[in-house]
């Protein structure tokens, strides 16, 4: 089964293109107005451009101008006719498949050509993002010059970073920022620089498992602390701190990743207050932090509420997981220590990928209005669906963050994702999130980052394994 094809009606192109400027034809403003549409994520691969007679009605334009600039899109590669279909968009190379996030380090699965993932919770990248990286081509001259090593990152992403702080509500010195590839780089740069072998680290359970494995492959020594569908139990925190030895506590407080709960500020400041207390270092990831989907939550990063607490950002959730560029923002005095962790690991992130996240991170162009009403329509089409089909599952809507967090009524969440892969579908079992390894069987993570139509696709076969296994 394959989706419906898009097709881009007449009328839609022409909004889409604007009004002609310049002195260029008419065929080659037409060609390159599509092609920047496609280049810039607006047009995808596979859409049925208007037919050459609805253009000219829309357009105004000739049948020779608008047939000369279709013959020019297919010479450069960016489209094909196909008899009886018309005019197709096409990517050079087509769509690499792929790309999805691991959850598991070492264990990639397979996914068969018609299969969907429902691995993942990441969202695409955002429209125009080929057009930050030509902008930042335009700059990259001024940095070739030398031997292109930036350890603690470009000058200029880490000004932007600590702008953005400040914006949040958290004064920041671009002197306490470390530009790191990815969040885990920095989960791992921050174990190096705090840890001794052996050290106990305390992080709730479910967890975001890379960065708990990243810990205990550090050496630290993980202690679960049970985290519930409607957020973390404070008090449960502050005794299990008071309990002493702990060196270091992992932190979700935005859209914690699965469970998807969000932290008011008094909370916040009660778990870093106990984390200063007892002397527990906090490593606090806001991957998530961006990722309101109702309304933009009236929060501080947990870091205005101690001086102690290092904060992990990631530019994946956000802006695109390609970027592969994440940040640390450290209390001065523990810069130096945590560089010289992270140099045992890399000696930089690229050049290039820091100046697109420089102007994305400027210019706010992250996670659009147009991009959180689609998540906020598949979070509430999801949930409804899943609901409806499956009424003994007990599922929270969540107010940001990117899947839904469903307790099943058995522990059968492992099984369902074996008889899943059977028919095309992969899902991740509640289990893969325990820090302990073990436990949460009864828990599964289905994301809602996909197209619509692939969860409608998906839906079905979830609904069928459920069934085959229960």
């Amino acid at each position: 089964m394959t989706m419906a094809q898009r097709q881009l009606p007449a009328r839609r192109l022409s909004l889409m293109l604007g009004a002609r400027t310049g002195e260029q034809p008419a065929y080659a403003w037409l060609s390159e107005g599509i092609h920047q549409l496609v280049t810039n994520g607006r047009v995808l691969h596979g859409t049925k451009l208007p037919s050459e007679r609805e253009l000219v009605d829309a357009l105004g334009l000739s049948r020779t101008t608008v047939t000369r600039a279709y013959q020019e899109l297919r010479e450069r590669g960016f489209a094909e006719a196909r008899q009886g279909s018309g005019t197709q968009i096409r990517i050079p190379g087509g769509i690499i498949g792929g790309g999805a996030e691991p959850l598991t380090p070492g264990s990639l699965e397979k996914l068969a050509p018609d299969g969907i993932d429902l691995t993942c919770g990441a969202p695409t990248a955002p429209v125009g993002l080929a057009g930050f990286y030509e902008r930042a081509l335009d700059q990259l001259p001024g940095y070739i010059g030398g031997m292109g090593y930036y350890p603690l990152g470009l000058p200029v992403l880490r000004e932007a970073i600590a702008a953005d702080y400040a914006r949040r509500g958290l004064p920041t010195d671009p002197g306490q920022i470390i530009v790191t590839a990815g969040a885990l780089s920095g989960v791992a740069s921050a174990a190096r620089a705090l840890l001794a072998p052996g050290a106990k680290v305390i992080a709730e359970s479910p967890s975001y498992p890379n960065s708990v494995s990243s810990l205990r492959q550090h050496g630290a020594r993980m202690t679960a602390l049970p985290i519930g569908p409607e957020g973390s139990d404070l008090q449960g925190i502050e005794s299990a701190l008071s309990g002493g030895g702990f060196s270091a506590m992992l932190c979700l407080p935005d859209f914690h990743n699965p469970t998807g709960t969000l932290l008011g500020n008094e909370g916040r400041q009660r778990w870093a207050r106990a984390l200063d207390r007892h002397g527990a270092r906090g490593i606090i990831d806001e991957t998530n932090a961006e990722l309101w989907l109702d309304s933009r939550p009236d929060v501080l990063p947990m870091a205005a509420y101690s001086s102690n607490l290092i904060t992990v950002g990631s530019a994946s959730k956000t802006y695109w997981g390609g970027l592969r560029l994440g940040w640390i923002r450290a209390p001065h005095a523990l810069v130096g220590a945590i560089h010289q962790g992270r140099a045992t690991m890399d000696l930089g992130a690229p050049v290039l990928e820091q100046i697109v996240l420089s102007l994305l991170i400027n210019e706010r162009a992250g996670v659009d209005g147009n991009t959180r009403s689609r998540l906020r329509g598949n979070r509430d089409w999801l949930h409804d669906s899943l609901t409806a089909a499956l009424p003994a599952w007990t599922i929270q809507k969540p107010a940001g963050g990117m899947s839904l967090w469903c307790n099943l009524p058995g522990p059968r969440s492992m099984a369902l994702a074996a008889r899943a892969k059977t028919a095309g579908l992969l899902l991740t079992p509640g289990s893969v999130f325990a820090v302990n390894d073990h436990g949460l069987e009864s828990w599964l993570r289905v994301p809602y980052a996909l197209d619509r139509a692939e969860l409608a696709r998906a839906l079905p076969m979830l609904v069928d394994a459920w069934n085959a296994v229960a």
